[in-house]
């Protein structure tokens, strides 16, 4: 049975706080519907109406695109450990990017990841729980390095460049560019 609440729970920011992975899915009115899985330690509860997570350069940007042109976003975790729960955070998200004014404010609460393009924050709308009875148990093995590394060994002014060139989603939609390269603390 499924339980809704408005806002994050202590219960959920706990269960959630226990997660290596978390899921994230956009849509535009047309088009493809977007769904990512995220990892590493990029989401942050900001208040139990609001949460960001750190978006990485990756393969495209369609998160972005989608926010931009229509705001809506489902974020899910799943708890492969007892008890079983999944949770669903739905929201209205937006893009921040280093070269915007919210950036310092919400870039506080994260320790930042080589190749950090934006931060999404999203007002949380509505929170589902149910019951995971169907998710299997499984343990976490270790983070892929493989994202961080090819970006703490990327040129930041090819970075830059290359992420400046992607203005245009899967479905045409447009996406804005950061305007700089974010190392980490640990390259």
């Amino acid at each position: 049975m499924a339980d809704f609440t408005d806002t994050l729970t202590e219960k959920h920011i706990a269960m959630i706080a226990a997660q290596p992975v978390f899921f994230v899915a956009t849509a535009a009115a047309e088009g493809r519907i977007n769904l990512s899985p995220k990892g590493y330690d990029a989401f942050r509860v900001i208040a139990p109406d609001r949460v960001a997570y750190l978006d990485l350069g990756g393969s495209g940007n369609e998160t972005h695109a989608h926010l931009a042109a229509d705001g809506r976003i489902t974020v899910m975790f799943c708890n492969f450990r007892q008890p079983a729960l999944i949770l669903r955070i739905y929201g209205r998200g937006a893009p921040v990017l280093p070269q915007d004014a919210g950036w310092d404010e919400l870039a506080g609460h994260f320790t930042m990841i080589a190749g950090t393009r934006q931060i999404f924050d999203i007002a949380v709308e509505s929170v589902q729980s149910s019951c995971g009875w169907g998710v299997p148990f499984m343990t976490l093995e270790g983070e892929r390095e493989t994202l961080k590394k090819a970006h703490r060994q990327s040129d930041p002014a090819a970075w830059t460049a290359k992420m400046a060139a992607r203005t245009r989603s899967i479905d045409g939609l447009p996406t804005r560019a950061t305007d700089r390269f974010i190392a980490d603390a640990e390259g």
